[in-house]
């Protein structure tokens, strides 16, 4: 099958430097609707993803996602969101990024063209055929990613890969491939624009769908949340006084002895 990179096509626009704000912005959000639709195509690749994960994840195993540049940030961003809002372990869902930690913050030049390096950041949370790796590449090419999950393969462990390309080395490479199409860029070749929202999506709708599966929410309500600033505190006050019947104040006592909503919810006795 033919591979061609749809996020590298030139734009369906011209001349962005002779458009007013308001013609950029209006452009930029007509793309930006085709992201939804486009993630709608690959919902079914996603769902085998969530089962394949929330399995691993039950019989005590781990998700990393693993991507360079704009990708693993983003990984990095989801991964980093498990832990307060469901409650889980820092160490369940992990994000790792090429080039390292300071690569969130600053570009590591060539730090994606490594392709020993992937499997090298995975080992040293010394991960086993328990676990999932979930590959995240716009192009669908970058070898710190690739690599990463051949070398998963060979050591019998679960994978998936994100892109947005069709076809492409990280879809023939990964045991589960989601390919989100989102066609060619405002900006010619800036993946971190539609690309970036695809895959934001998708990390949204793969570790909530995922935690969903593990019992982290009840009803509609994040229970397991971490309730670390004053926000987080009025929320779990909020879905007690809801969902119990009782005063904020009550809810607040009881926030204070448990210090979470599931056990508030589970002991309290009227």
């Amino acid at each position: 099958m033919s591979f061609t990179k749809t996020t590298e096509q030139v734009s369906l626009y011209d001349n962005l430097q002779d458009m007013s704000p308001l013609e950029i912005l209006k452009n930029i959000n007509k793309e930006d609707q085709k992201v939804a639709l486009a993630v709608q195509e690959a919902v079914d690749q996603i769902c085998i993803v969530v089962e394949q994960i929330t399995d691993k994840l039950k019989n005590g195993g781990r998700l990393f996602y693993i991507g360079a540049g704009t990708s693993g940030r983003l990984g990095v961003l989801d991964a980093s969101e498990c832990p307060p809002t469901f409650g889980v372990d820092h160490n369940v869902v992990i994000g790792l990024i090429a080039g390292g930690d300071i690569a969130l913050r600053v570009a590591v030049e060539n730090a994606e063209d490594n392709p020993e390096q992937g499997f090298i950041d995975l080992q040293k949370h010394h991960i086993t055929s328990k676990d999932f790796v979930l590959g995240i590449a716009a192009s669908g090419t970058t070898p710190y990613v690739i690599n990463a999950l051949q070398t998963c393969k060979d050591h019998q462990i679960a994978t998936a890969g994100l892109s947005c390309n069709a076809n492409s080395t990280l879809s023939k490479v990964a045991q589960y491939p989601i390919e989100v199409i989102v066609g060619p860029e405002f900006v010619t070749a800036s993946s971190r624009m539609k690309a970036g929202t695809a895959q934001k999506m998708v990390l949204n709708m793969i570790s909530t769908a995922v935690m969903i599966g593990l019992g982290k929410v009840q009803g509609n309500k994040m229970v397991d949340m971490k309730m670390t600033n004053t926000k987080l505190v009025q929320r779990g006050i909020d879905m007690l006084v809801d969902q119990l019947d009782i005063s904020p104040e009550k809810a607040k006592e009881l926030l204070d002895k448990y210090n979470n909503v599931r056990q508030v919810l589970t002991n309290y006795k009227p």
